[in-house]
């Protein structure tokens, strides 16, 4: 227990504290004679904040003395409380606190600033497990859908728990998936009628957190192709990166990283993927010359740093090549990090067994490897998944979650907020919320207009950890962030700042220029 500090020095309260005095011995009428119950419970806590070695018990007595002359207009002259007792008090929790924080700083200022910050997420709190559950809160429904989906598609527990069964028994026909949701007819017809043109394939497991009866399900909305994709019809923009692939497989937008789409494979094919173009009919993994010619590219740029394997999905390559192509990457001097691009761990998570992740940690030991997700809902979030992305980041140096902005998916405050909360206790880290793209016509009803996902990521500061904020993206020739300024203007060199959480405006003292421009400083002078 610490004991209060002596001092000898004059008796010395700061200004908050001493406004916190004038404020409670104002004058009053000081009747307390119509409250017995009141003035026993001021007089209790001014023994106990006499008695107690702690902060707690003069901060109690503090608030009580407050609100009885915010009601009633009670000075602590009605309760036998003189002035001197409480700057006795108020010295007293000042040499408690290990920081040497003020009565009045705590009473008048940090305590309602927490006040009014806890007040901003209440809402949020009250609706975030109803209107965006997590697959963890979901787990029991999911169960009983994988049972029933197991059931449907006669597949085995050792079917279900392996990726080869996963991929086998994948959801690719309307008539398997009128088996396993149930859809009315004029949808089942619509559903036959897009996928004559564009693919679709759930794997089981991710078609086990689709919910019942859920109209707009926001995993079915990524999964299951709907008619807007053929209504949105229109001029499609040349693929992503045509403009951008100066070596085969190879898309390279900046000078020091570069991207190679190892596979157009997938365990399941997203209605909102940015690659369509680069998704055939039929799963293909490339020939070792294809692979080849992308590594002569990388081993000849020596200005190139990190590579990104993507596709389709990097964790849909087989070990076997995955481990070799990490291997070329890690032989070559000037790349130093290398980046695997997956949604394996969300939608068919059987697929992290052992030995994938013992490649990834050999090849971590070389040279740093993140694995970079995507995430779009907190329901793809399962135990499962979870566990998952626990194995993952073990054998790697981090892991990062590329959400997109998706309409009806995760375009509120509850719903992004969760997302990237959810992201968060998973051992990922919220990294870049893209924008959705406007290359594909077919997805445009997907949309969000930017200043919703402006609000959304700034409404996101003060209310959640710093770290599981994303950055907003659009991607038009490379990544562009979209955030909002939070300068509001420039007076000489006051600067007026917006708290993008609250709206409040603080003056901020900006660095006069001419000092900046003054290279005559430290060792100079």
């Amino acid at each position: 227990m610490n004991a209060p500090r002596q001092t000898t020095e004059e008796t010395k309260l700061d200004n908050y504290t001493e406004d916190l005095l004038n404020e409670l011995f104002a004058d009053s009428n000081n009747d307390t004679s119509d409250d017995k119950h009141l003035v026993d419970t001021i007089v209790t806590l001014h023994a106990k904040a006499m008695e107690s070695s702690l902060t707690g018990p003069i901060v109690a007595l503090y608030q009580a003395l407050l609100e009885a002359q915010q009601a009633a207009s009670l000075t602590p002259a009605a309760f036998n409380i003189s002035r001197d007792d409480l700057v006795q008090l108020a010295v007293k929790h000042e040499q408690i606190d290990e920081h040497m924080v003020s009565i009045g700083g705590r009473v008048s200022q940090a305590l309602p600033i927490a006040s009014t910050a806890n007040a901003r997420v209440e809402e949020y709190l009250a609706r975030k497990d109803t209107e965006a559950p997590s697959g963890i809160e979901q787990w029991e429904q999911i169960q009983e859908n994988i049972s029933r989906i197991k059931r449907e598609l006669k597949m085995s527990d050792d079917d279900w728990n392996s990726f080869s069964g996963q991929i086998r028994n994948a959801v690719d026909s309307v008539d398997t998936l009128a088996k396993l949701i149930d859809l009315p007819a004029d949808v089942l017809a619509s559903i036959a009628d897009v996928t004559k043109s564009y693919r679709m394939r759930l794997t089981p497991y991710y078609t086990s957190l689709i919910m019942p009866g859920v109209l707009n399900d926001p995993v079915m909305l990524q999964s299951v192709p709907t008619g807007e994709m053929i209504d949105n019809g229109g001029i499609e923009i040349p693929p992503v990166a045509a403009d951008h692939s100066p070596a085969r497989l190879i898309d390279q937008f900046y000078p020091r990283v570069l991207t190679i789409k190892a596979t157009n494979m997938c365990a399941m094919y997203c209605t909102h993927c940015l690659r369509l173009a680069h998704i055939g009919r039929k799963d293909k993994v490339y020939s070792k010359d294809a692979y080849g010619e992308a590594l002569d590219y990388i081993r000849n740029n020596k200005r190139v740093r990190d590579v990104l394997i993507t596709g389709g999905d990097a964790f849909v390559l087989p070990n076997s090549l995955l481990e070799w192509l990490l291997g070329e990457l890690d032989a070559i001097d000037h790349l130093k990090t290398k980046r695997l691009g997956t949604r394996i761990p969300v939608t068919a998570p059987m697929r992290i067994d052992n030995e994938l992740l013992d490649i990834l940690e050999a090849s971590n030991d070389k040279k740093p490897i993140r694995v970079v997700t995507q995430i779009n809902t907190p329901q793809e979030i399962t135990p499962v998944s979870q566990d998952a992305f626990r194995q993952i980041s073990k054998r790697t140096f981090t892991v990062l979650n590329q959400a997109v902005l998706l309409k009806g998916i995760n375009d509120t405050r509850v719903k992004m907020w969760k997302l990237c909360e959810t992201v968060h206790e998973s051992y990922v880290r919220p990294y870049y919320l893209f924008n959705c793209s406007y290359r594909n016509p077919q997805f445009k009803h997907f949309r969000v207009p930017i200043n919703v996902g402006q609000d959304l990521v700034e409404s996101m500061y003060g209310n959640i950890p710093g770290d599981a904020i994303p950055r907003y993206i659009a991607t038009a020739g490379g990544k562009i962030p979209l955030h909002r300024t939070n300068v509001v203007s420039l007076d000489n060199s006051e600067i007026t700042l917006r708290k993008p959480w609250s709206g409040e405006e603080v003056s901020y003292p900006d660095v006069d220029p001419e000092v900046y421009a003054n290279e005559a400083f430290a060792f100079r002078r």
